[in-house]
């Protein structure tokens, strides 16, 4: 990979993670933490994620080594995000088994009127507050039940939800290559027994932030996958050098990425900016709107309805497809809004004088293929040589869980059912 590719996409990378200021890059470790005698025992897993890695994007950038690892394990036709199809959202879902509805991360930004507090992708206080981030996430399972984990710049990896950081993980940044992430990787896998993490996630950003900038088509985009792919084949060769015992890889996505209509952006009704009236949130693929007096609604939803335009929708709250689990019944935080504008890809709602990117998600993953995500897996717990339909990224959780020999004590949305028959019968 040239080295300038690598530079551009730092500069450029649009990744919603990044974080303003000066960023440590120490490991934080925390103390007194061992694995049981009995976890000692268990698989390993290493999930990985590449943010924005659209589900047709290995074959159509031919990523050689993702391709022969997914063929000889398990390839999924794709796999589905949950809506919103946006990186905060569902990277904490794909960590909790739960919908961004119930786990309270329904948006990169949105404001908690309960808290009277706004939280933001980009403030690493928000970030790092467990307190906004509700569900178990797996590295907490995990070290609830004896059994160490690590994590490289996961979504809310640096935060003490569900009660439990990772022994081994780092304060964001996007200062490390994907090589020298494969190596830390590495030396967790060196430590002793009783330190050795058997849960690792792993994030790469560079082919969102390609995506983002140029396009899911661009070369740049090309050779972020190439990128990316590259350090993959690094990883699974350097495991597979130290001689552990099943030692098992996931592969996923947040989303994919579709080029959208920057030069004929869709205006935002006029009526919205009046802020005595109304608050809105605009991630450009969707449009939430939270109307201050109750009882305005219904008419404020009538009078939306009548002067929308063939290129979006308008939604009650309480009238959203109930297969997207982000309508009025599944807002357990009360953060989405009571009316939702959506716009029909590749449209998107841009304010005056705003600029956006080429590529964009967030629209349905099931009217929108362009926004589904990948799903590989290969290890000594995975069946071989499988091809597996499309599934909900909610049961991603429970499968690792099984793996890792883990109980969850608590509803998920997730089901182990849907993936259960990717893994070896238990002799």
């Amino acid at each position: 990979m040239k080295q300038g590719l690598h530079f551009l996409l730092l500069i450029f990378s649009l990744t919603v993670f990044a974080q303003k200021g000066d960023v440590d890059t120490t490991q934080i470790i925390i103390p007194n933490r061992y694995n049981s005698v009995e976890a000692q025992t268990k698989p390993y897993v290493i999930m990985i994620s590449t943010d924005g890695f659209r589900y047709d994007y290995a074959k159509k950038y031919n990523a050689e080594n993702l391709l022969k690892l997914s063929n000889e394990g398990i390839q999924a036709k794709a796999m589905l995000p949950s809506y919103p199809s946006i990186t905060f959202p569902n990277h904490w879902t794909l960590i909790t088994g739960l919908y961004p509805s119930h786990h309270g991360l329904i948006d990169n930004f949105f404001y908690d009127y309960k808290r009277k507090e706004p939280y933001a992708m980009s403030n690493r206080k928000n970030a790092e507050d467990g307190s906004w981030y509700g569900g178990i996430p797996l590295w907490g399972l995990a070290e609830k039940q004896g059994m160490v984990s690590a994590s490289l710049m996961w979504v809310g990896s640096a935060s003490d939800a569900g009660g439990k950081r990772p022994t081994y993980y780092y304060p964001y940044h996007e200062k490390f290559s994907p090589s020298e992430k494969v190596d830390k990787v590495i030396n967790w896998l060196k430590l002793p027994m009783d330190k050795r993490p058997h849960f690792i996630s792993l994030y790469f950003p560079e082919v969102d932030g390609s995506g983002h900038h140029f396009g899911p088509d661009a070369k740049q985009t090309e050779e972020a996958v190439h990128l990316v792919d590259k350090a993959i084949g690094e990883l699974v060769q350097k495991v597979n050098d130290l001689g552990l015992k099943n030692v098992n890889f996931i592969f996923v996505s947040d989303h994919g990425m579709i080029k959208v209509d920057g030069g004929n952006p869709l205006e935002i009704p006029e009526m919205l900016f009046n802020k005595d009236r109304f608050d809105f949130y605009n991630s450009q693929t969707l449009l939430r709107v939270y109307v201050k007096n109750p009882e305005e609604v219904k008419s404020v939803y009538r009078e939306l309805k009548s002067g929308k335009t063939d290129d979006y929708e308008v939604y009650l709250d309480k009238k959203l497809p109930k297969y997207l689990h982000f309508g009025a019944r599944d807002d357990k935080y009360n953060r989405i809004g009571q009316i939702l504008l959506i716009p029909k890809a590749p449209k998107i709602f841009l304010e005056k004088g705003k600029k956006t990117s080429v590529g964009k998600h967030g629209y349905n993953p099931r009217i929108v293929p362009e926004m589904k995500a990948t799903f590989y897996a290969w290890g000594e717990e995975f069946k071989t040589n499988l091809v597996i339909d499309e599934f909900e990224n909610i049961n991603v959780y429970p499968l690792v869980a099984e793996i890792l020999g883990l109980k969850i004590e608590y509803p998920i949305d997730g089901k182990l059912k849907v993936l259960k028959n990717i893994l070896k019968e238990k002799q």
